[in-house]
């Protein structure tokens, strides 16, 4: 389920808490889906009953990532984390970090990949003012969608760093 509104989204989070889901969430861009994606996705599914995405809309993707980033427009990126099964709600974002959508959703688990470390991230102590904690699941190596741009433009003569 995409959910814009973020007033929507808090009602639905009220309603989902009062029956007593735990909530988890977790955020990125999800350029061209990849196994490591859905992996990370698939784990993080695994510390609750909910799990909420957030994905970082075109202007964020530029800021993160940089030009000509990203390759997939958010409408297309929003579509495809929430084909997953594993993913209940799916959230665009705008602001370079999920700090603004944490403070709405309180989740009881926020994962993050192995390539963070929980002590860095801005988003951290929002989360245990609310009571939830941050995890840190392992990577799927050899994958990624930096390697994947640069694989398709190489016969081309292009590289995307």
């Amino acid at each position: 389920m995409i959910i814009s509104d973020r007033n929507v989204l808090v009602k639905l989070i009220q309603q989902l808490r009062a029956t007593g889901n735990r909530i988890v969430f977790t955020n990125g861009c999800f350029d061209i889906l990849h196994k490591g994606h859905v992996e990370y996705l698939r784990q993080a599914k695994h510390y609750g009953d909910i799990l909420i995405v957030g994905i970082n809309s075109d202007t964020s993707v530029r800021k993160i990532k940089g030009e000509p980033r990203p390759v997939m427009p958010l409408e297309s990126r929003l579509a495809v984390v929430d084909a997953l099964k594993f993913v209940d709600i799916v959230v665009p974002f705008d602001e370079y970090t999920p700090v603004e959508l944490i403070k709405l959703i309180k989740p009881d688990v926020h994962v993050k990949g192995g390539d963070y470390h929980e002590d860095e991230l801005p988003e951290t102590p929002i989360v245990k003012q609310f009571g939830g904690k941050v995890v840190i699941v392992p990577l799927v190596e050899g994958y990624s969608t930096t390697s994947i741009i640069d694989e398709i433009r190489r016969p081309y003569g292009v590289n995307c760093r």
